[in-house]
């Protein structure tokens, strides 16, 4: 029985290695041979299995997602399967898509746009979206996707940093978000809206988007795209300063199609549901551009998290493949395995997550819950694509990342006192996780911020500022953000260690972890639970929840206060924010909270 690395006091915390059987699903793996696929991979072989545009024109995402399929003569197949928050079902066949999406080409060629002009869309998740994101990458434009619960100063401030031209939005969020600072938005030229209830719109300043695109044209040339030309801007959660723009060009499609493949374990007979917002970068990598590359049939569903909706999607949709977020799962974990249970999942034959780290017991936990453990993987918006993953033929060992995908060379350094960075080769000792440039979907820049952007990169590595440690067989083990450990009595604790030794106890549904300032220690370990229903905050359940801690993880790392939180402050991503229980606690402000949920 193989188990996760030795805590910091060096403890082991015993999860059996998960176990793979070739013959335990009818669907094979992408990926068998994890040591053969690295050694033979070549990102040309990636490229080969895409066509490109017409007459050696380039590589289009777009054209690669949709348009691709229809040439195949796979047009009648579902590409989008939309559902409504109040039970409606709306399909659209790649052909039904790349008609749609041509109609937006030539709306915003008309409007003048042009290649390179910043389109924004600000939308919950409704088809509209989808279309306006492949149409505006058809047209060379760049699709900047905004989350639909910013408030109206987030929203301004990305618009405007990203020069934004082209806004695309609902009626109920241009009213309450756009029109009364329409005015800050100076550079703002077109705002196009669609009423989710269909019915035509005549608001100053604005044009209906439903309208203009019933007389577009359904036919569309998509221009000469060159593998550089910029495809996608995200902007970075602003936890501790200003939001970044992120650049990521057409030639990343390479990497949403390899690791779609080899992460995901896409087969084109696939009924696929990521659950993420494409307002982040995981809903507009794998919650559109990675399935439709695939030619899968991908679900998206309007409302926000309910987990009995969520269970019967999986249950009547009849899903294979499913990617979601820890939060969510958490969330899922604390409604009880027997509602789980109350379903069926006649198809479910992988589930992946991301967002932040995959606790263990959370991936044990959907054996139980779903017949299928989690697997975690990590990524970031700037790598713009799966970096390290739980691969579908690889064992599984609960808490860890994964191992790098093919074509994907990570390491851990630590950074030395002249500036530079060395390789650290010896097994789980902690640094700094580093990738070797170079991967297709890399960003290509921060806007307008060319400094910020050169300091992620020292000796040869893109330094991504997470901790990690790597073991003898070559797992990658999240250790926590760099700004995030704790530093208390010459220890280095990784909050996520001691977040995942209290959700081990049956009473605690969540824990956010911080070092807070003590003369003695330096810092010393503070937690923050949230409680499963049927527990109640009280002083003999903190003594309970110390002494766990003390017995999981020694006294030296184990948290020496614990605060109980009806609910812990996350971003709209579902990230427990940290740096704001730090800053409530040492009184410090937050410069951008504009990622924080409401």
């Amino acid at each position: 029985m193989a188990a996760i690395p030795p805590g910091a006091d060096g403890s082991a915390v015993s999860y059996p290695v998960i176990h793979k059987s070739l013959s335990a699903g009818s669907t094979a793996p992408n990926l068998i041979d994890y040591e053969a696929a690295c050694a033979d991979f070549s990102w040309q072989s990636i490229r080969a299995e895409l066509d490109g545009l017409p007459g050696g024109a380039g590589i289009n995402i777009a054209h690669e997602a949709v348009d691709r399929h229809v040439g195949k003569g796979r047009g009648d197949k579902v590409a989008l399967r939309w559902l409504g928050k109040s039970g409606e079902c709306r399909e659209f066949s790649f052909e039904a898509l790349r008609r749609q999406t041509n109609r937006f080409a030539n709306l915003l060629q008309s409007l003048g746009v042009v290649q390179g002009d910043r389109v924004f869309v600000l939308c919950t998740r409704i088809p509209e979206l989808y279309i306006a994101a492949l149409g505006t990458l058809k047209h060379r434009a760049v699709f900047c996707p905004l989350f639909s619960a910013f408030g109206p100063e987030p929203v301004a401030e990305r618009v405007n940093a990203g020069e934004g031209r082209v806004l695309v939005t609902t009626r109920r969020l241009y009213e309450k978000k756009i029109a009364p600072y329409r005015e800050s938005m100076p550079g703002l030229e077109f705002v196009l809206l669609v009423d989710e209830a269909g019915d035509s719109i005549d608001l100053p300043g604005t044009l209906d988007l439903g309208t203009l695109l019933s007389e577009a044209g359904e036919e569309y040339v998509i221009g000469p795209t060159d593998p550089e030309d910029m495809a996608l801007l995200h902007f970075t959660s602003g936890t501790t300063g200003k939001p970044k723009g992120a650049v990521h060009v057409h030639q990343a499609v390479m990497m949403h199609y390899m690791t779609g493949k080899y992460a995901l374990d896409l087969h084109e007979d696939d009924i696929f549901w990521c659950t993420a917002d494409p307002g982040w970068v995981t809903g507009t990598s794998y919650g559109i551009i990675a399935p439709l590359l695939h030619g899968v049939t991908m679900l998206v569903d309007e409302p926000d998290f309910d987990g009995p909706r969520w269970y019967g999607i999986l249950q009547e949709q009849k899903v294979t493949v499913w990617y979601t977020a820890p939060t969510a799962i958490r969330m899922l974990m604390k409604l009880g395995t027997e509602l789980a249970q109350q379903y069926r999942y006649p198809r479910l034959r992988f589930v992946a997550s991301v967002g932040e780290p995959l606790n263990p017991e959370a991936v044990v936990w959907g054996q139980g819950a779903l017949g299928l453990p989690i697997h975690d993987n990590w990524w970031q918006t700037e790598t713009g694509g799966i970096m390290i993953a739980n691969l579908p033929a690889l064992d599984i060992r609960p808490g860890s990342m994964g191992r790098p995908l093919p074509g994907v060379t990570a390491t851990i350094v630590r950074r030395l006192e002249g500036g530079g960075v060395e390789p650290i080769t010896e097994p789980d000792a902690e640094g700094e996780l580093a990738l070797r440039p170079g991967w297709p979907s890399m960003f290509r820049g921060y806007l307008h911020n060319e400094e910020r952007y050169n300091r992620c990169f020292v000796d040869g590595w893109y330094l991504t500022e997470d901790l990690a440690k790597r073991d003898a067989d070559g797992y990658f083990w999240f250790v926590g953000r760099a700004d995030d450990v704790i530093k208390s009595a010459g220890h280095l604790i990784g909050p996520f260690e001691v977040e995942s030794a209290l959700i081990e106890h049956p009473a605690v549904a969540e824990a956010g972890v911080i070092g807070v300032p003590e003369p003695t220690l330096g810092q010393m370990v503070k937690a923050f639970v949230s409680l499963n229903p049927g527990y109640e905050a009280s002083e003999a359940l903190r003594r309970e929840l110390l002494g766990h801690a003390r017995k999981r993880l020694g006294a030296a790392v184990a948290p020496k206060e614990i605060a109980f939180e009806a609910k812990l402050p996350k971003t709209r991503s579902g990230k427990i924010m940290r740096r704001l229980l730090k800053a409530r606690e040492t009184g410090e402000t937050l410069r951008d909270t504009s990622t924080l949920e409401n």
